[in-house]
Formats: C-alpha cells, sequence, structure tokens
C-alpha cells in the first residue's frame, strides 16, 4: 500500500501561505503599459488553447486570477486542490504548494500572464476530473459503454468568472447522495487504516455455532472491529456472534446462514485496504454517471445480482437477477439507455454468435437438434430439417437465423423488458428458475435475468394504468406476442458497483465479479491516485 498521513497543521500552513502569496505578488498596482503588455502575454500563453483563447478574447484578454481583486478566486482554487486526495483524485496532480511557489515567483508581467493562463488550465483540469473522472472508461475496459458527461470547457470558464469561487469549488463534485457517502466513507476508512485497521485475519476453514477457540476469538474481535458485534468477552460462537456474521453476509451479498464457512470468512479476511479501494473507485464511477438519472429510473447493479426501481431517489421495487458469464463475450456490458416497451408472451430470436457457437456444432452432428427452435431463411420460412444438410456449414457461411415461438419454456420465459440497444441487451424472464437461489449469480449470454418478471412488470405498468396486474394478465392469456409501450420510457443504468453506502450509512460490499474494479484501480493508480492513512 502506498500510504501517507495528512495532519491537520498542514492544512493550516498551507491556507496560511495561500494569503501570503496574493498579498505579496499582486500588492503593486499595474500603469496602462503594463496592463497593454499583459493582455498581449494572455493572449500569446493561451494561443494553442482554443477554449481559452476564445475566454480570454470575450475578455478583452483581461486576467480572473492576476489582482488583489481575484484572491477569493485564487484561494478557492488552492483549497480545492488540497481537498482533491479526499475525492480520491490524485494529490500530485494538482500541486497548490508548487502554484504558491509560481505565485511568490512571478516577478515580470509575462511571467504573471503565463501564469494566469497556466491557473485557468489547472483549474478546467481539477473542474473535468472532479465532474466526469479522471479515466475514459472503455480504455479500462471494453465492455464499459459509458458516455462520460463532459461539460464545455468555454462554459465552465464563463461560469466560473461570474460565480462564487468557493461556491462554484464546492458545487462541481457529483451531487448524488451517494457520492457524498462515499467519500464519507472514504475517510472513516482512511482513519481505521491509520488506526491499525482490524486486527488480525480469522485462521480456519468453517466457523460455527458452538464453536470455541482463537479462531472464534479473532473472529469474535474482527466483528466488534467492523461494527457487527457489540462489545463482548464471549469466546464461543454464541448467537450474538451468529447474530453479528448474519448481518456481515448480508452487507456483503453473501448467503445469509449465521455461519463462517470458507466464503464469508474470505470476505471477512479482507483488508481495510482493498475495502478503500473499492471505495475510491466507486467515487470515479459515480463521476463517470454524473447527470440526472431521472425521477423513476431502473438500477441493475451487475455485483449485487438485483434490479431495482427507483421513485423520487426512494427504492420502490427490488428482485434478484442472473447476469451475464465471466467469459469474455458473455459478461454484462455497463450503459444507460432507456427502456421504451415490454413484449408479452416473447419470441426468442437467437443471436447470431450464440447460433455459430453453441448450435451450430449441434445441428452438424444431428439435424433435429434443438428441435424447440425455428430454423428459419433470410425470408422467414422455416427450414425443413429433414431435407437439410447443415455438415457443410461454418461459423462464417451458416445462412440461417433461429427462433423460439412464446411458451412456458421460451428462453426468455414470458415477458421481456426492452431498451433498444447496439449491444441486444434487455431484461426477461427465464425458466431456469433455481439459478435465483444461488449466491453467486453469473450464468446468462449477457442479459439480465429476472426473478419476479411479473411483480416487475406490475410496477412499470402502475403508473399508466389502474389494474396493472390484470392488463398483464389479460395479454399473457392469449398466447400471443403482445407489445406495451410504456407512456413514459423509464431510463435503465446498468451498473457495476462493489462498494455502496445506502442512506442508512452502513456501507455494503460485493465481489469483483469480472475484475473490472482492480483495472480501473489499476488505471488509477498509474494517474497518481494513492491510499491514505490518517491519524488524528
Amino acid at each position: 500500500m502506498s500510504a501517507y498521513f495528512v495532519r491537520s497543521s498542514q492544512i493550516v500552513r498551507l491556507l496560511a501561505a495561500v494569503l501570503t502569496a496574493a498579498v505579496l505578488l499582486f500588492a503593486a498596482p499595474q500603469a496602462q503599459a503594463q496592463v497593454t503588455e499583459f493582455r498581449q502575454a494572455v493572449a500569446q500563453a493561451a494561443a494553442n488553447d482554443p477554449d481559452l483563447l476564445s475566454f480570454y478574447r470575450e475578455r478583452n484578454f483581461d486576467g480572473i486570477w492576476s489582482t488583489r481583486a481575484d484572491r477569493n478566486r485564487r484561494n478557492a482554487l488552492l483549497a480545492a486542490f488540497n481537498e482533491a486526495p479526499n475525492h480520491g483524485l490524485p494529490s500530485g496532480r494538482y500541486d497548490a504548494e508548487g502554484l504558491i511557489a509560481q505565485l511568490q515567483a512571478a516577478a515580470t508581467v509575462q511571467e504573471q500572464a503565463r501564469l494566469e493562463v497556466e491557473l485557468s488550465r489547472q483549474f478546467l483540469d481539477y473542474a473535468r476530473d472532479i465532474q466526469t473522472g479522471l479515466l475514459t472508461p472503455s480504455r479500462v475496459d471494453s465492455a464499459i459503454h459509458r458516455q462520460v458527461p463532459l461539460r464545455s470547457r468555454l462554459s465552465t470558464m464563463r461560469a466560473f468568472a461570474q460565480s462564487n469561487p468557493a461556491g462554484f469549488m464546492r458545487a462541481l463534485p457529483p451531487s448524488a447522495p451517494e457520492y457524498t457517502r462515499l467519500m464519507a466513507e472514504k475517510m472513516r476508512m482512511e482513519r481505521l487504516i491509520g488506526e491499525g485497521g482490524w486486527g488480525p485475519a480469522v485462521p480456519g476453514r468453517k466457523l460455527e455455532r458452538g464453536d470455541s477457540g482463537a479462531a472464534v476469538v479473532a473472529l469474535r474481535n474482527r466483528l466488534i472491529a467492523m461494527g457487527f458485534l457489540p462489545r463482548t468477552n464471549t469466546q464461543t460462537y454464541d448467537d450474538d456472534i451468529y447474530g453479528a456474521v448474519t448481518r456481515f453476509q448480508q452487507a456483503h451479498g453473501l448467503a445469509i446462514d449465521g455461519t463462517a464457512g470458507p466464503g464469508t470468512l474470505e470476505q471477512v479476511n479482507v483488508q481495510p485496504e482493498a475495502r478503500l479501494r473499492s471505495i475510491i473507485v466507486a467515487m470515479e464511477r459515480e463521476r463517470w454517471i454524473n447527470r440526472p438519472r431521472g425521477e423513476r429510473h431502473i438500477w441493475v447493479n451487475i455485483t449485487d445480482f438485483t434490479a431495482k426501481i427507483y421513485d423520487n431517489g426512494v427504492e420502490t421495487f427490488s428482485t434478484r437477477s442472473v447476469v451475464g458469464a465471466r467469459d469474455r463475450d458473455r459478461v454484462t456490458p455497463e450503459f444507460s439507455d432507456v427502456m421504451e416497451f415490454m413484449v408479452i408472451n416473447p419470441s426468442w430470436y437467437v443471436p447470431r454468435s450464440i447460433i455459430t457457437k453453441e448450435y451450430l456444432p449441434q445441428l452438424r452432428a444431428n439435424p433435429n437438434a434443438a428441435r424447440n427452435l425455428l430454423i428459419t431463411d433470410r425470408n422467414g420460412r422455416v427450414v425443413d430439417r429433414s431435407t437439410a444438410d447443415f455438415s457443410g456449414y461454418t461459423e462464417t457461411n451458416f445462412p440461417y437465423s433461429m427462433r423460439e415461438p412464446p411458451s412456458q419454456g421460451n428462453a426468455l420465459g414470458l415477458v421481456k423488458f426492452m431498451f433498444p440497444n447496439r449491444y441486444n441487451i434487455y431484461l426477461h424472464d427465464t425458466p431456469a428458475k433455481s439459478l435465483f437461489g444461488r449466491e453467486v449469480r453469473a450464468y446468462s449470454h449477457g442479459c439480465v435475468r429476472l426473478a419476479d418478471p411479473f411483480d416487475f412488470a406490475y410496477a412499470l405498468l402502475a403508473k399508466q394504468v389502474g389494474n396493472p396486474e390484470e392488463v398483464f394478465q389479460a395479454h399473457l392469456r392469449t398466447g400471443r406476442e403482445r407489445r406495451v409501450d410504456l407512456d413514459a420510457p423509464v431510463p435503465v443504468h446498468l451498473v457495476y458497483r462493489t462498494a455502496v453506502v445506502p442512506a442508512d450509512g452502513r456501507v455494503q460490499f460485493r465481489r469483483d465479479v469480472y475484475g473490472r474494479d482492480a483495472r480501473i484501480w489499476n488505471a488509477l493508480s498509474r494517474e497518481g491516485v494513492a491510499l491514505r492513512a490518517v491519524r488524528g
């Protein structure tokens, strides 16, 4: 772990230096000739940056950082740079002390003009990083199709020049309550690490009611340190430890049985540094989705294996889900779109990749394989299997499509929920109900299966009909494929969060099922993000 310690006295000295630098550098008034020279130098310094050149041209190349009157703006920027690590941003990227040194050393008009433009560049870099993230998501993982809501640099400069500087800086980070809660949890975890963490790991493979000994004591101590168990001197796996283990399991997405088996102990023994990394990654992910999510929206957390509906920030529906398997070509991607309609009694139009990789080998061996599927030509005519010869076809030249008609055993079940997208991902029912009882539910080809699809449909339809269940069931009883449009399309967000802080304030963690967060952390580390341990 790369760790360093922050003390309040350092912050006090830094802010004092900021004030001193402002007074020293900009105390003397400038003559008209110097003003003209300054403007010319600003124009030259901004020449290679079209946004800054436009901004300064609009102001007749007057500065926003360089006079005594601009002291509050300089101080707000330097204070924000000093706070950057609290947001999980790299401290070395925003060098407050270096800027102070430059402010103190700028003796000529040309140096002051170059520093004027450099301050604007660094402000824009900071604004981009804290609003929309350090990374480009798709460069970290090709399955993250997140369109980051980048702000206009020119508009940002205009707004900042006309705003209260400190207030503007405070408004830059994501305003979502989840971001604020993650930041508070990050700072709590840093203090915990500074105080020594959660203590020794718990040995053994399994602990259960009635057990006693050193391993139970280690489990007891760790659960106390984590906040799942009140202080106790018990050395036996009693009802109190049993209850604490169930609470731990619930907070970590584990099967809840009160027994500390291998999976539970593995999670109990995860060190706080690893949890801190998950929190910092979650904050970066919040910046990627820093835009309104919709008064009503659907939230599918891939790592949590759930799909939820939120209305005005309140969870109003939740169901278990099955997501894509860990194979690279079957993972569920991350993106946002808008759900427009549902299809009751759907047909399953088999994706080309599944046809060629899974069904074509079967058909080559036996033309009557997968009899539940219709094979159709490009004109939609059903192919007669008794006369067809599939033995000569390959993945590249197989000319047919495959479709499963509506039925109880249809791969999509009895309803699918559509938000048309280039990835051919949607939410749907499934006949494979047993998978919802498993702890890790990564089995699909990428689409998201729902444990309670009918109730999900009722919740969606309740906004547009008075009797959603009756309307849905009437369509279902026909046995025919029926499309039902949503009067108000609903934003849907497929996200990947291994650290979540619900409104009750108790952080929850999930496994990094696809290894995406590990890749994001590595990328953040390359950008200079480091773990901190805070004392005092």
